[in-house]
C-alpha cells in the first residue's frame, strides 16, 4: 500500500521530495527498509510523538511548505495534491487543509504548511494528543492564518481510507478493477462507487475520522475483537459492559487505586478495582517486593514451592474447622476442584446450587434441563454450548433465603454437595445458614461455601465466620493474592483426603508466585485489620451516596457487602442513568458507574473529590427523571448488562 501511494504522488510535478516519517520501534523496521527500497529519505521517531517525527523530517530538508500526507490514504490524488499547493501558495496562508472541515470522501486528505508554523508546533504545544495528531495545535493556537479547500459538493460520507480491515477490502476492490494501475485519478473513483457501491459496502458502517477520537486503548480493543473471542478472557472487563465506543479498556500501569491508561492518562478506579482482586490496592509494595524476590530467585523448577505448605497452614489456622488444602490460580478451577472431591467423596453426582460458582461445564450443566436456570444466578439466556447433554439435571438450582426450595431439591435427589455464596447482594435471613447446613449433615452432603468474592472482606478469612456457621469446605480467591493469580479450596480432612481417589492436578497450580503473594498480603491483611478499614469506608460510601441521591431526590437501592458496595436507581432508565454515570465520570477523570470494590488506597482524600464530581452527575439524572432526555446526554450506546446475582 505504501508502494502504491508513493507511486502516485510521484505523479505530483508540484511535489519536490518524499520523507516517510515512521516511529523507531523495531515493528516498523521493515515498513523503513522498505522506504529506503522505493527512494524515500526516511526519518524515525517517537510512535505517539508524531509532531516530533515531521519536526526531525522538515530538519532534513530546507523547504518552506510542507504537505502532510498520511499512510492510510493510498487513493490520495496527485492533481488533488497540486491543487491544494497552489491554493496555499495563492492565498498566502500558513495553512490549508481540505478535510477541516471535510467535503472530500476521507482518504484524501491533504495539509499545507509553512515550515515555520510547524517549528513553532514543536517548541510550544506540550498537548500529546495534538502531537500525536500533528496539525490540532496549529489550527487551534490562533497563532497562524489558515483556510481550507472545498469541494463543490459534500463527499465527506465515503470511506477510501484504510484503518480497518474492512477498509482494505474496498481499497483493493477499486484497484482490481482499474487491473492494479495506480494512474486513475479520484473522479473515477467516485464514478465507480456512484455505478457499483456493493464494491465500497464492507467498511460502510464506520464512521469518519474514528480514530482521532478514540483512545489508544478503544483502538486495541477493537483490534483485540478481531483476534479473541468476545475481545478479552472476562466477561467482567469488557469495555461494552462500562462504556461502549468509549471505554479506555486497556491499562498501562496501576498504583493504589489509580489507573493509567494506554494515552498516559491518570484515572481514579472508584469501580470493582481489578474485579475485586486488589483489597490492599493496586501494586502494594510489600506484595510486590515479596513476589520479585521470588521471580529473582526462580518461580518455576522441577521441585515443590515451600510457599504452598506455609500458606495451607496459615489458611487451616485461620479456619480450624478446616485441616487440608488445595491450590488453584482462578476462581473456576477452585469451585471445580471442590465438586470434583464433594463427588468423589459422597459417591453421588447431583449438585444444588445457589450463586455464581464459575464457568465450567459442571455448573453450566444447570441450564441444559432448564434453559432459564441460572438465569438468576449468572445471565439471563444463557446458552450451555458445549456442555454435554450428559450433565442435564446434575445440577438444581435454589434461590437465596429460600431454605424450601433446597428441603425440595433435597427430597428429589441424592445430592453430593450444596455449592453457595454465603452473601452476595443481601445478607442471609436467620436461621438460614443454620437451616442449609443442619439439613446437609442430616444427609450427608457436603456443604460447600463459595468465598472466591466475599472472603477477607468483612473478616480475616471467610464470611462465614461471621453468622458462625462452618461448611465441610470453603473456596478463596480475589482478594487472597491483592492482584496475583491464587485460590484455595479448604475443607475437612474426611472430605478432601478424596481427592486422591481422582485425578485433581495442574502443572502451573505449583508455580511459586501465588503462594508467595497470598502470604504477604496475609500478613498485611492482619497488620492493618483491613477487613475492619474497607468495611467502614463502604458503609461511609453507601451513606454518602444516599445523602447524594436524596439532595436530588432520586430513588436509589444497596446492595453488596459495605466492602463490595453498589446502588442502583429505582427508574426504568436506571441503564441509561449508569452508562451516563460512566460517561461524566471518565471525563473527570474516575472509572466509576454504580458499585465501588472498596481497597485500602480508597482514603478520604480520594473519596471526598469523588463525590463531589458525582453530585454534579445525579443533578444531571434529576434532570432527567423530570423530563429531560437521557439519550441526548449520552455519546454513544448503553452498556451492556452485567451478572445477575441470585442473592
Amino acid at each position: 500500500m505504501l508502494a502504491f501511494l508513493v507511486e502516485r504522488l510521484q505523479r505530483c510535478k508540484t511535489v519536490d521530495r518524499l520523507i516517510l516519517a515512521t516511529t523507531d520501534l523495531p515493528t516498523d523496521d521493515q515498513l523503513a527498509d522498505l522506504g529506503v527500497s522505493l527512494g524515500l529519505e526516511v526519518v524515525r521517531g517517537c510512535q505517539q510523538d508524531v509532531l516530533a517525527r515531521f519536526a526531525l523530517a522538515a530538519a532534513s530538508t530546507d523547504a518552506q511548505i510542507l504537505v502532510r500526507v498520511t499512510g492510510d490514504c493510498p487513493l490520495l490524488d496527485p492533481d488533488l495534491l497540486a491543487e491544494a499547493i497552489e491554493e496555499f501558495r495563492e492565498q498566502s496562508v500558513d495553512y490549508l487543509s481540505n478535510c477541516v472541515p471535510p467535503t472530500y470522501p476521507d482518504g484524501l486528505d491533504v495539509e499545507v504548511f509553512t515550515r515555520d508554523s510547524l517549528q513553532i508546533a514543536q517548541q510550544e504545544c506540550s498537548d500529546p494528543v495534538q502531537r500525536e495528531h500533528v496539525t490540532p495545535w496549529i489550527r487551534e493556537s490562533g497563532q497562524f492564518r489558515l483556510a481550507s479547500k472545498f469541494h463543490g459538493q459534500d463527499l465527506s460520507s465515503l470511506r477510501w481510507t484504510v484503518d480497518e480491515p474492512e477498509d482494505l477490502q474496498v481499497i483493493r476492490a477499486v484497484v482490481n478493477h482499474f487491473g492494479g494501475r495506480s494512474d486513475f485519478t479520484w473522479q473515477q473513483v467516485l464514478e465507480l462507487q456512484q455505478q457499483q457501491p456493493d464494491l465500497f459496502a464492507a467498511n460502510a458502517k464506520f464512521s469518519r475520522n474514528e480514530g482521532a477520537s478514540m483512545g489508544e486503548g478503544q483502538k486495541l480493543w477493537r483490534r483485540a475483537k478481531r483476534v479473541i473471542p468476545g475481545g478479552n478472557m472476562l466477561l467482567s472487563k469488557r469495555a461494552e459492559m462500562f462504556l461502549p465506543e468509549q471505554w479506555p479498556a486497556y491499562f498501562s500501569r496501576a498504583k493504589g487505586c489509580r489507573v493509567w491508561d494506554l494515552d498516559g492518562r491518570e484515572l481514579i478506579d472508584m469501580s470493582i478495582m481489578g474485579i475485586g482482586t486488589n483489597l490492599l490496592g493496586y501494586g502494594h509494595p510489600e506484595v510486590d517486593a515479596a513476589v520479585a524476590a521470588t521471580v529473582a530467585a526462580g518461580n518455576m523448577s522441577t521441585l515443590n514451592c515451600p510457599e504452598e505448605v506455609g500458606l495451607a497452614e496459615r489458611l487451616v489456622e485461620l479456619h480450624p474447622w478446616a485441616e487440608m488444602a488445595r491450590f488453584a490460580r482462578s476462581g473456576g478451577e477452585a469451585n471445580a476442584i471442590a465438586i470434583r472431591i464433594a463427588r468423589a467423596a459422597t459417591g453421588r453426582d447431583t449438585v444444588a446450587i445457589c450463586g455464581y460458582h464459575g464457568w465450567h461445564d459442571w455448573y453450566l450443566a444447570t441450564n441444559l434441563q432448564n434453559a432459564s436456570g441460572l438465569e438468576e444466578h449468572l445471565l439471563p439466556g444463557l446458552e450451555p454450548n458445549g456442555v454435554p447433554s450428559a450433565l442435564a439435571g446434575t445440577v438444581q438450582p435454589f434461590s437465596f433465603n429460600r431454605l424450601d426450595q433446597l428441603e425440595a431439591v433435597a427430597s428429589l435427589h441424592g445430592l453430593a454437595a450444596v455449592k453457595m455464596e454465603v452473601q452476595r447482594t443481601q445478607p442471609p435471613d436467620p436461621g438460614f445458614l443454620e437451616g442449609v447446613r443442619e439439613l446437609c449433615s442430616r444427609r450427608g452432603i457436603v456443604l460447600i461455601f463459595d468465598e472466591c468474592t466475599s472472603g477477607f472482606r468483612e473478616t480475616y478469612g471467610g464470611l462465614h465466620q461471621k453468622y458462625g456457621v462452618e461448611p465441610d469446605m470453603a473456596m478463596f480467591g480475589k482478594a487472597l493474592g491483592n492482584g496475583y493469580a491464587i485460590t484455595a479450596t479448604i475443607g475437612r480432612r474426611a472430605v478432601m483426603e478424596a481427592a486422591q481417589t481422582s485425578f485433581i492436578s495442574s502443572t502451573f497450580w505449583t508455580e511459586r508466585i501465588g503462594p508467595t503473594a497470598a502470604l504477604k498480603t496475609l500478613e498485611v491483611m492482619e497488620r492493618e485489620r483491613s477487613w475492619e478499614r474497607v468495611t467502614v469506608t463502604g458503609l461511609e460510601l453507601r451513606q454518602q451516596w444516599q445523602t447524594l441521591a436524596d439532595r436530588h431526590g432520586l430513588a436509589i437501592t444497596h446492595n453488596g457487602l459495605p466492602a463490595l458496595t453498589g446502588f442502583a436507581f429505582q427508574s426504568p432508565r436506571a441503564m441509561e442513568y449508569k452508562t451516563l454515570i460512566t460517561q461524566e465520570m471518565l471525563k473527570k477523570g474516575y472509572l466509576a458507574a454504580t458499585s465501588c470494590y472498596i481497597s485500602l488506597a480508597h482514603t478520604p482524600d480520594v473519596i471526598e473529590p469523588y463525590l463531589e464530581a458525582l453530585d454534579g452527575v445525579f443533578g444531571l439524572i434529576a434532570e432527567c427523571e423530570a423530563g429531560r432526555s437521557v439519550e441526548e446526554l449520552l455519546e454513544g450506546p448503553v452498556c451492556h448488562s452485567g451478572f445477575r446475582r441470585l442473592n
